[in-house]
């Protein structure tokens, strides 16, 4: 005779408190996963580039004059400076200490008084680049050399969203909502992956969105997809043309284990939830929502307003 099936719990306390934990996440976790940087379309020109942290990495990412993305470490091979904050354009990359200048694609292009250094080789010094995916119009990077692609950790994902959101590719932000949490990420993230609250908490997502009592999620890779019946069309809280493609009337969301989650609404309305982990008991969330070409949407607003 099989036992019986034991329920699930949760991590002990510590996991959710302890500093220790949250330090070993940061070195160990975040630093060989699979975390979002931006959105491609703050990189439309060679020369574009943004700055972000990953697991408090310093980091950037810009576009080469040919067409790639890279992503380095934020970080001057010659003295450790600083090389670029926020976003910008340039057609180089020049450090403000010393004026060290490098190529887009992170090669030592010159320096004041190098040729004069015995046995210095400008070829043999170059930004330490780390690993990007481009998924869905979205830059990925993982600061894992030795990590398997998106494709292996997420199966099958990325052919799902382009099922569920037909112009994903010509997607751009047009609002985001930052919430700041007093809570373990993993808090965050756990409340995200269960519907047991929505009736009662989200009662606008679920009178005029999904039917909760249907929400299911299962694994899928490191990835959990959340799938659910939807309302009636009239019942939705906006209007939905249902004859518009085959997923036009329905619901998912694809959580990338750790601390990312696309989520379409019906419409083919994409919005994705980003995770910031700041401590051991502090987080932030970015609700991101998007338009075909950045173009302003009364539901998108409306939607928006409905997480603030």
């Amino acid at each position: 005779m099989s036992k019986p099936v034991q329920p699930v719990r949760s991590l002990g306390a510590r996991y959710y408190t302890d500093p220790a934990v949250f330090a070993n996440e940061m070195s160990g976790l975040f630093t060989r996963t699979w975390q979002v940087a931006g959105h491609a379309s703050k990189l439309d020109k060679p020369g574009d580039y943004f700055a972000f942290t990953i697991a408090d990495q310093n980091l950037f990412a810009i576009k080469g004059k040919d067409g790639e993305i890279r992503a380095f470490y934020n970080v001057c091979q010659h003295r450790a400076h600083e090389l670029v904050t926020g976003e910008g354009n340039c057609k180089v990359v020049v450090c403000p200490y010393h004026a060290w200048t490098y190529e887009l694609t992170g090669e030592l292009r010159s320096g004041p008084n190098i040729k004069v250094v015995p046995g210095f080789e400008r070829s043999e010094i170059c930004l330490t680049e780390v690993r990007v995916e481009l998924f869905c119009g979205f830059i990925f990077v993982n600061l894992d050399p030795a990590a398997k692609p998106m494709a292996d950790w997420f199966p099958g994902v990325e052919a799902e969203l382009r099922a569920f959101v037909p112009d994903i590719d010509r997607l751009q932000p047009v609002a985001f909502v930052e919430v700041a949490e007093k809570c373990n990420w993993k808090v965050s993230v756990e409340n995200y992956c269960e519907c047991y609250h929505c009736a009662l908490n989200h009662p606008t997502f679920a009178t005029g969105v999904v039917r909760p009592e249907t929400y299911d999620i299962q694994p899928q890779g490191h990835c959990l997809r959340h799938t659910t019946e939807c309302q009636n069309l009239d019942q939705m809280s906006y209007p939905v043309d249902l004859d518009a493609n085959e997923h036009a009337g329905d619901y998912s969301s694809w959580y990338l284990w750790p601390l990312f989650s696309f989520q379409v609404y019906p419409g083919n309305v994409l919005n994705t939830y980003h995770w910031r982990a700041l401590s051991a008991d502090t987080c932030v969330l970015w609700r991101g929502w998007y338009t075909v070409d950045g173009e302003r949407s009364d539901v998108i607003d409306k939607l928006a307003v409905q997480d603030r």
